[in-house]
């Protein structure tokens, strides 16, 4: 069977990672979260005190970095030179902070090099904001998965309290229109779909109704 290269982008909220971890799960695939990856990054800048904008030690910190996603009990957990850094990546400061730092053509180099790497030998799901656009344009199957703003932010509300984060309904809307405007209107890599990806509205789906929709795109590749 041939192990395919899969993409699914679209903004925060819509679904897209527990989508993407079932398909991959389902798949017997990898899983790469690549927004994880722009987090876990910010968290390296964060512990480092480093600046966003100075990017010759956004260079070095980099190369100080080693990711690797493993598939655990609980999921597949991303590893940061051998450490669990799950819990520490999903807070509000950390996802403000990665926004600004996928704007950073230094940032974007790095992580492209290190995902391509990890495609290389197919069998993958890639999430992201820009895997069909412009890290994947060659991929085997693309989705966009998108839903409408308020769907959106109640879901990355209740995410963030289960993780015990103190924030409120109103903080998360907000934080979801500055990202959402930064991510599309930004020079470099603006979140967009591709234009041969299948786009799904997540907004009244379940995640497993949204898993059997992509099975149904992806069932003619596989």
């Amino acid at each position: 069977m041939k192990r395919l290269l899969i993409t699914i982008d679209g903004p925060g909220g819509a679904g897209k990672t527990t989508v993407s971890r079932k398909v991959a799960q389902r798949l017997g695939y990898t899983y790469v979260d690549t927004g994880a990856l722009y987090r876990a990054v910010a968290l390296a800048v964060l512990r480092g005190r480093c600046s966003a904008e100075d990017d010759d030690k956004l260079v070095e910190v980099c190369k100080c970095l080693a990711f690797e996603f493993k598939d655990t009990a609980r999921g597949f957990v991303l590893f940061m030179n051998g450490v669990d850094i799950s819990g520490e990546i999903r807070t509000q400061q950390i996802t403000m902070l990665a926004s600004a730092l996928s704007a950073r053509p230094v940032v974007r180099q790095y992580l492209l090099d290190v995902q391509r790497r990890m495609a290389k030998d197919g069998g993958v799901v890639f999430e992201g904001r820009d895997m069909g656009t412009v890290v994947f344009p060659e991929a085997d199957v693309k989705l966009f998965l998108y839903a409408d703003h308020d769907a959106r932010a109640l879901r990355r509300y209740k995410e963030l309290v289960a993780n015990d984060q103190m924030v409120s309904l109103e903080e998360v809307s907000e934080t979801i229109k500055r990202r959402d405007y930064d991510d599309s209107n930004r020079v470099l890599a603006p979140l967009k779909p591709a234009r041969d990806a299948i786009r799904i509205d997540s907004t009244f789906l379940g995640i497993e109704e949204v898993v059997d929709l992509v099975f149904r795109h992806i069932g003619d590749s596989l």
